[in-house]
């Protein structure tokens, strides 16, 4: 396996958890944190976290790889949870 792939099988513990905690948003409080997220993470977060569509679809959809795909989506989770947590640092990530 070369150093760029991704094994989409395996979950970090972090995200994992970041995982639940968006899943248990309501759909008006993720879209309103999408909302705040950088522009660059939107589109993966809508495809992925709200519409619930396949990494394969959204990364063929945004011309990008599955690595990328995946990278934006843990991303999104972690900045997520800061922001809805109340957290400060949430749009510096």
């Amino acid at each position: 396996m070369r150093d760029d792939d991704f094994d989409l099988d395996v979950v970090d513990p972090a995200d994992a958890r970041h995982e639940q905690l968006v899943a248990a948003l309501d759909r008006a409080d993720l879209e309103a944190s999408i909302a705040r997220l950088p522009h660059d993470l939107q589109a993966a977060a809508i495809g992925v976290l709200v519409q619930g569509r396949t990494y394969s679809d959204v990364s063929q959809e945004l011309g990008i790889r599955q690595p990328e795909l995946v990278r934006a989506i843990h991303r999104s989770r972690a900045i997520i949870v800061r922001l809805t947590a109340g957290s400060p640092e949430g749009d510096a990530a």
